[in-house]
């Protein structure tokens, strides 16, 4: 049986180059390996406040991008989480096994509690849910980057405590997970992980932006006091604007020092920002091709959901089998 990998992106900010190289690039990569399921995570993305018009947009838009960049979706599955409600159904079922103590441990939430005057249910459960979208599908490879692998450990710890209360029911995602592309910081921050959600036009660079504003970011990039690439002791903004070249270019690391050694931050900049803008022009043109026809998506999209949706229910029923819910005979 061909393993099943699952991951997904939630509908909110502007997907970036740090989303691409560190995520989806990755998923094109592996998609063919694998039973592939790519998620929109729209249900945690309520878990703050998202306008709706916003939210509908950003649903198509990621739609959109994630075939422009290379999911096959005559291979790949591609699904709006809240169009197959078994996830949120399979999410209370699970909360109610899940310890609350294992909640309050969970270092996203603390940090974003911290960071909102008031905060929703949803943002401690979100954990949960996240879960369940693992679960759901008997996922058995979910790539995820180093912030969520505590959230991957979770799904673990809940599958495990499932089984053993109620028989074995969940398959155990792998923690050995296929290789994440490149860690990509903040352009104005290089000590933060390039974020959907921070502020300010000089984080990040949008795999949607036009060519003029790719430069004009990469521009403004922080860099260090040197007065040109050395690579024993360049800061972390010259050595962010080095990882994103080599990212997209493939470079080796001697052709990138070969290249690079004593090289003035100015010309750094333009041949990151050019090496950008002609490795996003594919995936900008193709993603206007694809937008322009609405059927197109929407077909792509439900295609994605009347495959994935057997899957999803066969679970929740044999979940609700083992703990005892009534589920009717037909």
């Amino acid at each position: 049986m061909i393993p099943r990998v699952l991951s997904g992106i939630q509908p909110s900010g502007n997907l970036h180059i740090g989303n691409y190289l560190g995520a989806l690039g990755n998923w094109v990569k592996i998609q063919h390996q694998y039973e592939s399921i790519f998620c929109i995570v729209d249900l945690h993305a309520i878990t703050v406040y998202q306008k709706p018009e916003e939210l509908r947009s950003k649903i198509r838009e990621i739609a959109g991008i994630f075939v422009a960049a290379g999911i096959d979706p005559e291979h790949s599955r591609i699904v709006v989480q809240s169009t197959v409600p078994a996830h949120a159904e399979l999410a209370w079922l699970l909360t109610c096994v899940t310890p609350m103590g294992w909640l309050e441990r969970m270092t996203q939430f603390k940090a974003k509690a911290a960071a909102q005057e008031s905060i929703g249910d949803g943002l401690f459960q979100y954990p949960v849910l996240m879960a369940a979208d693992i679960l759901l599908y008997q996922a058995n490879v979910v790539p995820v980057g180093e912030d969520q692998m505590q959230h991957l450990e979770l799904a673990r710890d809940i599958a495990q405590r499932f089984n053993s209360l109620y028989g074995d029911t969940f398959t155990m995602p792998a923690t050995k997970l296929p290789s994440v592309g490149a860690r990509i910081m903040g352009l104005d921050d290089p000590t933060a992980k390039m974020s959907k959600s921070a502020s300010g036009s000089g984080h990040a660079v949008a795999l949607l932006d036009p060519p003029d504003r790719i430069k004009k970011t990469i521009m403004r990039a922080t860099t260090d006091s040197n007065p040109g690439v050395d690579f024993e002791t360049m800061g972390p903004g010259v050595a962010n604007l080095l990882a994103i070249f080599q990212a997209f270019s493939g470079w080796t690391d001697d052709a990138m020092r070969t290249n690079f050694s004593g090289m003035r931050y100015g010309d750094l900049k333009k041949q990151v920002a050019e090496m950008t803008i002609s490795c996003l022009e594919p995936m900008q043109k193709r993603y206007q091709e694809i937008t322009a026809d609405p059927e197109y998506l929407d077909g792509i999209l439900q295609r994605g959901a009347d495959v994935v949706t057997p899957i999803a229910n066969a679970t929740v029923k044999l979940v609700k089998e083992r703990m005892g819910i009534y589920t009717p005979a037909r």
